[in-house]
């Protein structure tokens, strides 16, 4: 007669403990029951006691995020993080196409034009959100980026 464990019930029995024990951690307690000796059922539920949806998950993303960001810190963490994001981008950018000397004059030209929309874009809008912060801190790095490697260059 062969037997199949699942793996729940695997680690349980590698730790010593049999279905219907008791575990303790800490604050919580857990209940091992011999009510589906093959498999445990996991379920996401939502208040109404039914299942979650996929489509419901993804609706309240956009809510969740914006709670997020509601601490100043972390809106100042984001902040910086996009700053040396957009100077890393432009470090790259001006590595890989100033080593090389071809297409550099391209690169320059298509790096001044979606610094120019970014700008534009930013202030064309009556409100500025978050994201939109986040674009134009981006671009600051990034221009400031470009900077200091010209002055790499020139010295």
């Amino acid at each position: 007669m062969s037997h199949s464990l699942s793996l729940p019930s695997t680690c349980l029995l590698k730790f010593g403990l049999a279905t219907g024990t008791r575990v303790s951690h800490g604050k919580c307690s857990m209940l091992a029951s011999r009510s589906s000796p093959r498999f445990f059922s996991v379920q996401a539920v939502q208040e109404n006691e039914g299942p979650r949806r996929l489509v419901d998950i993804i609706r309240i993303v956009p809510q969740l995020s914006r709670n997020y960001f509601q601490s100043p810190s972390r809106r100042a963490l984001f902040g910086g993080i996009s700053l040396l994001g957009g100077f890393y981008v432009a470090q790259t950018i001006s590595l890989s196409f100033g080593a090389l000397g071809v297409n550099d004059v391209i690169a320059a030209v298509l790096c001044v034009l979606i610094t120019e929309y970014v700008t534009r874009f930013y202030y064309s809008r009556p409100k500025v959100t978050f994201p939109l912060a986040l674009l134009n801190n981006f671009k600051m790095g990034f221009t400031y980026g470009l900077f200091i490697d010209a002055f790499k260059l020139a010295s």
